[in-house]
């Protein structure tokens, strides 16, 4: 290495990195590397059963080909099957086999994406990707097929740059079912083991603080989610000639909804974790024109914003089943069902989450009504230690690369599979990076991606590959 250009600010997780080269590496190539996105936006590759599966084994297919350009071992596309004995999604899975006494990172991405909804609510065709105004449109262009493309362009400039002092063992793990659900996810790593340990687990699928200012991802809500019934009529009858002595399931549904807040808007379910550790300020004008609050909106909770957001439980009623408005008729319906979704404070085990959602939704059935609930999915919350020493590196690189420093941040959603990789790899540090801010729209129509931040995100990944391409300690 011979572009050593660290001021003595810098001594310690980027001693040695030689940051020029690697920048210089990116940018070189980062138009192709955009083209290349650009390729895979344009393969509607979705995990759910609804959709083509050739789509996603074509998406799996363009993946394994830009990961052999690398000339990494073994490319292969990996997959295992189902409870119900059908097929999971494709996976590519690669590897570059660490020099004795170096570490192995393992890099994780998916190449599946979100359906992408209604069509007449996307200003662009949803699979192929515009530039415009210095953003990528379209659906994967953030989520998550820059992921992807970060591992490969930090990779390429890495190899680039240090050429056979690359020692580092390096491992890429492209998913395709993450918004699925990743159905099969446990049993991949348990069946793959061996051929995804590492050191340390870069998992590119989370989001920086706002345009200009890079972001670690320190923790992640949980998640416990079911489906409430609320029945109150064997059968459907007139509106006019039984309404008045019988309420509506749909009614008592909305009494029982009703119940899950107090009156500041809090989560108001008995036994859950709840914090206020939560240091970063995010103004509540900037906030409320990032998630697009109509004016008058009153905002929900107590505390700061970043807590409510991050140390909080929070909970939303995303579906309903019950007659359109379309489809009405002057009936009293006998039921009416909601799916509860219910994020969880870092600190809560998802299964005594799901145990208090059902006692509260029995305890509060409305007059008397006959209410079920239906557990659904649960996930752990994660905190990662920032005092380890990848932490500390990421953190650097972020700092690097972007020319600011870089934020610990929480996050409100949820990444379940990141139990998984904890409980089957307890001793690697898991760092959850990203490429997309507030305005990519990620899973909503006219996704996009900051293609300035997109550059520094690959630049950042390859610093960090370079300052951990040393012999471990001890």
């Amino acid at each position: 290495m011979t572009d050593q250009t660290l001021s003595p600010s810098h001594a310690g997780p980027g001693a040695g990195v030689p940051v020029d080269g690697l920048r210089a590496s990116v940018g070189r190539n980062f138009a192709a590397t955009v083209a290349e996105l650009k390729d895979l936006v344009a393969i509607p590759g979705i995990a759910w059963d609804a959709f083509d599966p050739a789509a996603l084994d074509r998406s799996a297919a363009a993946v394994a080909d830009l990961v052999r350009g690398l000339g990494l071992e073994d490319v292969q596309v990996l997959r295992v099957n189902k409870d119900d004995g059908t097929p999971g999604g494709p996976a590519v899975v690669a590897r570059k086999r660490a020099r004795p006494g170096h570490p192995t990172v393992v890099l994780y991405a998916h190449h599946d994406v979100q359906p992408p909804g209604d069509p007449a609510l996307w200003e662009t065709e949803p699979f192929t990707a515009v530039e415009k105004g210095g953003r990528l449109f379209g659906r994967g262009a953030a989520d998550d097929k820059a992921g992807i493309m970060a591992h490969i362009g930090a990779m390429r400039a890495v190899q680039e740059v240090l050429g056979a002092d690359f020692g580092l063992g390096v491992t890429l793990f492209i998913e395709g079912e993450e918004e699925a659900g990743s159905p099969t996810f446990r049993t991949f790593l348990q069946t793959h083991r061996e051929l995804l340990a590492g050191d340390v687990i870069v998992v590119a699928d989370s989001a920086n603080w706002k345009v200009g200012v890079p972001a670690l991802t320190t923790s992640l809500r949980g998640l416990a989610d079911g489906t409430v019934e609320v029945r109150v009529l064997d059968h459907a009858v007139h509106s006019g000639m039984f309404g008045g002595p019988i309420l509506d399931a749909p009614t008592l549904l909305a009494r029982l909804i009703a119940t899950f807040h107090d009156d500041a808007g809090s989560v108001a379910i008995e036994g859950l974790a709840t914090g206020e550790h939560a240091v970063l300020d995010y103004p509540e004008a900037a906030f409320r024109a990032d998630a697009a609050v109509v004016d008058g909106a009153t905002l929900a909770g107590t505390g700061s914003i970043t807590s409510r957001l991050w140390d909080k439980p929070a909970l939303s009623i995303i579906g309903m089943d019950i007659p359109s408005v379309a489809m009405s008729s002057n009936t009293l319906l006998p039921a009416a069902r909601a799916k509860v979704s219910l994020r969880l404070a870092p600190g809560q085990d998802p299964q005594a989450a799901m145990a208090a959602l059902a006692a509260h939704v029995h305890k509060h059935a409305p007059f008397g009504a006959r209410v079920t609930f239906t557990p659904g999915e649960a996930g752990q919350p994660f905190a990662t230690d920032t005092r380890a020493p990848a932490a500390r590196t990421a953190l650097w690189a972020l700092g690097e690369s972007w020319g600011v420093p870089a934020v610990e941040s929480g996050m409100g959603g949820s990444i379940p599979f990141i139990a998984d990789l904890n409980e089957v790899f307890p001793s690697a540090q898991i760092l959850v990076t990203g490429v997309e801010d507030p305005d990519s729209r990620a899973h909503s129509a006219n996704e996009s991606l900051h293609l300035g931040d997109f550059e520094k995100a690959i630049t950042a990944e390859a610093l960090l590959l370079a300052a951990m391409n040393r012999p471990a300690a001890g």
